[in-house]
């Protein structure tokens, strides 16, 4: 999916990703944000829990992102994986990495996990959502055709909730937005605890 990055002349916070799904999310928070991509390495370390893999990136993205930003909002940095059975699953580089994620996942519940951080220069936090998704049994040629749709590509575990992956799920126990990218609870306490306002206007122009 394409995005174009904007840079409002007036906001309350700066967004470290690239996702426009949590752009849209903090949108439809009312959250005045400008948008910079930070470039980290986001290997899993050895004997790393998934936890603590998650909040860390989340908390890279957040600082890198004050070393690019020179102004005086904070920074908030996120990152989504899931988990099925000890595996950790991030984007599929290609479509056998997908099948296999999918092969995975298919007729079983998995466990998203949605850190949010925020930095300020001075105080970083981070906080974990977690969210558990049951997905119906899905045959092979689903697979390929969701494949092809293009959606998959650019989505932790290789799904929109919001889109067409919409399909696979039976229930959710957890946070929705979590499971889009971006967990709106656990993003407005640490909005609050920075003294970021909510519910302003749209995106500054």
């Amino acid at each position: 999916m394409s995005f174009t990055q904007t840079t409002p002349m007036n906001y309350d916070l700066v967004l470290a990703s690239a996702s426009p799904r949590r752009h849209d999310i903090l949108e439809q928070m009312g959250v005045l944000h400008r948008i910079i991509i930070p470039k980290i390495d986001e290997s899993q370390r050895s004997k790393e829990s998934a936890s603590d893999y998650v909040c860390r990136l989340a908390l890279e993205k957040a600082c890198a992102g004050c070393t690019m930003h020179d102004g005086g909002a904070p920074v908030l940095g996120a990152d989504t994986i899931l988990t099925c059975e000890g595996q950790v699953f991030g984007k599929p580089v290609d479509y056998s990495n997908f099948k296999a994620m999918f092969t995975s996942l298919s007729g079983k519940t998995h466990c998203v996990l949605s850190a949010v951080a925020i930095d300020n220069r001075e105080e970083s936090l981070v906080l974990l959502s977690e969210t558990w998704v049951a997905f119906r049994s899905i045959t092979e040629q689903e697979m390929i055709t969701y494949w092809e749709t293009g959606e998959p590509k650019d989505k932790a575990g290789g799904y929109a909730i919001q889109g067409y992956g919409s399909v696979f799920v039976e229930h959710i126990k957890g946070s929705y937005s979590g499971v889009v990218g971006l967990p709106i609870a656990e993003t407005c306490r640490l909005l609050t605890k920075f003294n970021v306002p909510i519910w302003q206007s749209s995106i500054a122009e």
